[in-house]
């Protein structure tokens, strides 16, 4: 079985060749390292850009695998692992287990009400740090969890890992000013840049409506490359559906019933308006967000049942 026959859906192919694509700038970018400064930068500029699309897909992946053998499958989250800094298996749990069964509740370890700066911009620009020590609890807790009920994927995790941080590591040992620039900024980048679309794509929205719990975008070029994340309410809906359907599936599940101010053509725009000018912190209606006092993380891993969300583990699943 060839790797074009073992893809779940042909238009992974997009998907295999944005990875490539990745470590060829990475490549690159290291063989560069004897050029002026300006070349560092665009350098980093682009693969902070690449690591974050590659995390668009570890998103993807985790829910819907790429290959139709679990072997390949896992396999890719070990290279996927590289690109995007993190193991893949770890993006499971804050994402599959909390947030998406706990939308917006004190169980969604990112729910935007946590972030409570009075400038609407520090919000979203510290966004991923403020989730940072939620995400890290219950990760360690889920891990812990996974080690006695699931060793399979306990090991998938601790595999992902190893691999990663002998990259990291040997990349830091062979050039660290490089390693800073071309890989840890990078990384760290996709990290702040992944978490942080949850904030624009659920502050201000209701969570308890059918429809109205999630802002969409829907231009071209930022679904070309994010892989459709743009489309955030049907994936909520859905999420188990492979991101090459997610677009006629708005189309035909959402757009018909969501308010139009949750449906975003370009995102740049609404960036602009929500955070610089004229920046305040509203809901999709343009009333003034009004927030509920502060609450503490309640604690989600005891909660959930792993033999009836067996979908939800990534790779390493039934």
């Amino acid at each position: 079985m060839n790797l074009r026959s073992n893809l779940r859906y042909a238009e992974d192919v997009r998907t295999l060749l944005f990875i490539g694509t990745y470590f060829l700038l990475l490549i690159l970018a290291w063989a560069s390292t004897h050029q002026p400064w300006y070349i560092w930068l665009i350098f980093s500029a682009l693969l902070c850009l690449w690591s974050f699309f590659c995390a668009t897909i570890v998103h993807n992946t985790i829910h819907s695998p790429v290959f139709r053998k679990k072997s390949w499958n896992k396999l890719f989250q070990m290279v996927l692992s590289l690109t995007y800094g993190h193991p893949v298996s770890a993006y499971v749990p804050g994402h599959n287990f909390s947030h998406h069964r706990f939308t917006q509740t004190p169980l969604d370890s990112i729910r935007t009400q946590k972030a409570r700066f009075r400038w609407n911009f520090l919000n979203q620009l510290f966004f991923f740090y403020l989730m940072v020590p939620a995400i890290l609890r219950s990760e360690r807790k889920f891990i812990r969890r996974m080690r006695a009920e699931r060793p399979k994927w306990y090991r998938q995790y601790i595999i992902e890992s190893i691999i990663l941080n002998a990259f990291r590591i040997g990349l830091l040992i062979l050039d660290w000013r490089a390693f800073i620039c071309f890989v840890l900024i990078p990384h760290q980048y996709a990290a702040w840049g992944i978490v942080g679309t949850n904030y624009w794509q659920h502050e201000g929205c209701d969570e308890t409506h059918p429809y109205n719990h999630s802002r969409n975008f829907t231009g071209k070029w930022l679904n070309f490359f994010a892989f459709n994340n743009g489309y955030h309410g049907i994936h909520h809906l859905r999420p188990g559906l492979h991101w090459s359907l997610l677009p006629e599936a708005h189309r035909r599940f959402i757009a018909p019933h969501i308010h139009p101010n949750l449906e975003q053509e370009n995102l740049l725009n609404y960036i602009w308006k929500a955070y610089v000018y004229p920046g305040k912190r509203v809901d999709y209606l343009g009333n003034p967000v009004v927030l509920s006092p502060p609450q503490p993380d309640l604690d989600w891993v005891d909660q959930i049942p792993i033999s009836k969300h067996e979908s939800d583990l990534g790779a390493v699943r039934g």
